[in-house]
This record gives structure tokens, C-alpha cells and sequence, in this order.
């Protein structure tokens, strides 16, 4: 897993409410298990029409806005079902930072065991923010993990909160293998001294 540490980019505004995870890769594409790959059908239904042809209509189709690594989203992003598939089309497409009000609990969690950083914030400050995202492609925003502040295009400054443990796995690009692996060393002596004490297991 990519660590995460400062972030620059173009943010995408999605005001809108109760996006979940079928929106965001359709049931169709789940068969895969692979991570790659799935970022071409991200918000397939909304990026494309019946016949597959862009909407021009949708935020991320539009030329300021198809690098998007941000997205300033409405309440409650991520709900529905727990498919994890939702967060490796994000990753896939390029988004690596998603801001709102509030996330649904599963979606949420995945984020973080996929380097990609969900921030929650005041509906005030994502306010701000999405309109910093509206102005376009020449609007950068830097999201800073290891100050946990988020500046906007023109230098304001909103700091957010962040579970130390959370934090370091992102910092460190740590996913839950990562995290076992850490522990490589203290796993093999404890299945060296196992061998030792009993051969016959």
C-alpha cells in the first residue's frame, strides 16, 4: 500500500447526499477480486450513459476535473453495501483523499486498509471546501496528514482529527499485511522456539 503523506491536487466537488457504494462501482463489476482495474467503472452509472457514452454533465468527466485526487462529498458518503470494491475503484481512478460530513462506518474503515485518507468535518468547513473544489483545476488544495490540516487553493487553513493508530498506518502505507509483517521477526522465533519444544507438531 502506497503510503500517504502530503497531497496536492485537483478536488472534485460531489455535493451530493448519500452516495454509496453501488453508485460508486456498480454491482455488475464485482467479480473481479483483483484491485487494479476497476477504476475505469468508477461511478459507472453516473459517468456514462446506456449506451456508454460520457455525461458530460458529471464532475468527473469534465476536462478541470478528470485528475481528480480529492472529492468534497456530501453527507454520508459511502453507504449501502460493505463492498470493498468501493474503495479500490476510488484508489484506481486516482482518488487517494474523499472529505465530508460524515462516511458510513464499513466504507470508512476499508478507506484506510487501501490508502486512500477519508477526513470527516463540520458541514461549515466542508462548505468552504467545496467551493475552493468548484473553482476548477487551477484550485489546488493540499491535504497535510502529518499536520492534519487540509489549505485551501487560496491559504486557508482547516485542521482535522485523525486516530493516532490510523494516522500511522496511513503514514507508514501499512495495510493489515503490512501490519502482520511488521511483526515478521517476533513470528519466526515464536515458530522456531515451537519447532524446539514440540517436533512432533
Amino acid at each position: 500500500m502506497d503510503k500517504f503523506t502530503t497531497l496536492t491536487g485537483i478536488a472534485a466537488p460531489m455535493p451530493l447526499v448519500n452516495i454509496d457504494t453501488d453508485m460508486i462501482i456498480p454491482k455488475q463489476f464485482l467479480k473481479t477480486i483483483k484491485r487494479s482495474g476497476l477504476g475505469v467503472h468508477a461511478f459507472d452509472e453516473m459517468r456514462f450513459d446506456a449506451q456508454g457514452n460520457e455525461n458530460p454533465d458529471f464532475v468527473l468527466n469534465k476536462p478541470a476535473y478528470r485528475a481528480s485526487q480529492i472529492i468534497v462529498a456530501g453527507d454520508n458518503f459511502g453507504c449501502g453495501s460493505s463492498r470493498e470494491h468501493a474503495p479500490w475503484a476510488l484508489l484506481d481512478f486516482g482518488i487517494r483523499c474523499v472529505i465530508s460530513t460524515s462516511f458510513a462506518d464499513i466504507f470508512y474503515n476499508n478507506c484506510f486498509k487501501n490508502g486512500i485518507l477519508p477526513i470527516t468535518l463540520p458541514q461549515e468547513q466542508v462548505d468552504i471546501l467545496m467551493a475552493d473544489a468548484e473553482k476548477g483545476a487551477n484550485a489546488r488544495m493540499t491535504v497535510d496528514l502529518e499536520g492534519q490540516v487540509i489549505t485551501t487553493s487560496d491559504g486557508q487553513v482547516i485542521a482535522f482529527e485523525m486516530d493516532a493508530f490510523r494516522k500511522h498506518c496511513l503514514a507508514n502505507g501499512l495495510d493489515d499485511i503490512g501490519l502482520t509483517l511488521e511483526k515478521a521477526d517476533a513470528i519466526a522465533d515464536y515458530e522456531a522456539r515451537l519447532a524446539a519444544d514440540r517436533p512432533w507438531v
